[in-house]
């Protein structure tokens, strides 16, 4: 009970987030200083992303063709259904919300899974770690090139910046580097791995640079006076609820496909998870500054939803399969124990 409580804390460095958010409201960064975190933010991103490529083994992305049920479900749901539905709820939506937090509500739809927590909670909750592994290996893959295609098919014209040229800015400081990390793999992997904890600082890093460009723009182009308490107490509501039917619906689908209870919780988390790693990088290079700030915050409050539900789901899910265990044991038991 105390370990899901505290679950339910705010992650440690969505605090740091909220910080980093404030920082840049307060004083933002202007002019050639702003330009130059701008460059050390799209380096980061660089770097980061030619890491993914040396850590990425294709052995593991081939071997989720032993689940592709499984792994077509979480790919469809999160690239498929996911993107689809919000595209639809975005129209009975233009009326409630900033066009900027329809934008953000948008890209939220079509980013890839989480990597650490869809797979620390499919662990919890006793699911198919293995194939959780490779799930949110293979979504992070597609998600370079699915992430700003759909993205640009789906929000295109909404707002001034936001098209198929993006692509190419994607391709160039996250396609790149992962195919180059790919290419080297063999040399830079043992590097990569004795440094773990610097690459983990790095993933965090980048993030941090990206939320601070971000919100340094939306500062000076006066995010905050559109954008009151009333707003985002509606935007929070909204997304609460975009992510009780994106559990809900990922839990239907592994009903109707008649998952064993394994696989229903791996497709759970990584279907309905979205990955605020990759997510705040890809805001700053896909979208205007003017936009990113705003469009990051749907994400921001995604992502410390997401741990929170989890959290509690994930328990459930490890009593249930607990309790199944026990009566199955009995069961055996009973059978062995029974008249000849």
């Amino acid at each position: 009970m105390i370990a899901s409580l505290r679950r339910l804390m705010p992650d440690r460095f969505i605090i740091v987030l909220i910080a980093t958010l404030a920082v840049a409201t307060v004083t933002p960064a202007t002019g050639t200083a702003l330009e130059g975190i701008g460059w050390a933010s799209s380096a980061a991103i660089f770097t980061l992303f030619f890491l993914h490529g040396a850590r990425l083994s294709p052995a593991a992305v081939a071997a989720g063709a032993k689940h592709w049920r499984l792994q077509l479900a979480i790919l469809g749901f999160g690239y498929g259904a996911f993107p689809l539905a919000m595209a639809v709820a975005r129209a009975g939506l233009g009326g409630w919300l900033a066009p900027e937090m329809l934008i953000g509500l948008v890209f939220l739809s079509v980013l890839p899974t989480t990597v650490q927590s869809s797979i620390a909670y499919a662990s919890i909750a006793r699911g198919n770690v293995a194939a959780s592994v490779i799930a949110s290996a293979a979504s992070n893959l597609l998600g370079v090139v699915l992430t700003p295609l759909l993205f640009a098919l789906i929000a295109g014209g909404a707002v001034g910046g936001v098209s198929l040229a993006a692509v190419g800015k994607v391709a160039l400081l996250l396609l790149l580097p992962f195919a180059l990390g790919q290419v080297v793999r063999g040399r830079v992997l043992p590097v990569v791995t004795r440094h773990a904890k610097a690459a983990g600082m790095l993933d965090k890093l980048t993030i941090i640079l990206a939320v601070y460009v971000a919100f340094a723009h939306a500062a000076r182009d006066g995010l905050w006076a559109r954008i009151g308490a009333e707003v985002l107490g509606g935007l929070a509501l909204v997304v609460a609820i975009v992510l009780g039917a994106a559990f809900a619906g990922a839990w239907a689908l592994g009903a109707m496909l008649k998952l064993n209870p394994e696989d229903r919780a791996t497709l759970l988390f990584a279907s309905s998870h979205k990955s605020l790693a990759t997510g705040a990088p890809m805001a700053a290079i896909l979208l205007p500054p003017a936009v990113a700030g705003a469009a990051i915050l749907p994400l921001l409050l995604y992502h410390q939803l997401q741990l929170m539900l989890s959290a509690w789901i994930a328990t459930w899910l490890a009593g249930q399969a607990a309790q199944t265990t026990i009566e199955q044991d009995g069961e055996r038991k009973n059978r062995r124990d029974g008249p000849p």
